[in-house]
């Protein structure tokens, strides 16, 4: 797991430009506007569905009481939030269980 590398937006573009041969800057516009599509539906509250990939919604999370490792004796409210929620899809999920048999 340490070997992990991590997909940016560059990469992602780059990735899909020269895969499919489409110019970097329409495939950095289409996924821009994906990207803010899918920010504006999540701040209005909408649940994201993409069947095989998962779901993407916005959950409350109730306020709760935490402790500092360093000094548990003091009590650490942490009060209520917003937050995004990811479900990860069937197909995701059995290719997550079986790394590297998907290639």
């Amino acid at each position: 797991m340490s070997n992990m590398a991590t997909m940016t937006k560059k990469k992602l573009i780059s990735t899909i430009s020269q895969d499919h041969k489409i110019h970097p800057n329409h495939v950095r516009t289409v996924i821009q506007k994906f990207l803010d599509k899918m920010t504006d539906a999540l701040v209005k509250g909408d649940r994201l569905e993409f069947r095989d990939f998962g779901v993407l919604q916005v959950v409350e999370r109730k306020p709760k009481v935490g402790r500092n490792p360093k000094n548990a004796a003091v009590p650490i409210h942490i009060p209520a939030r917003r937050a995004v929620k990811f479900t990860p899809g069937k197909r995701m999920k059995r290719l997550i269980e079986t790394p590297n048999k998907h290639s």
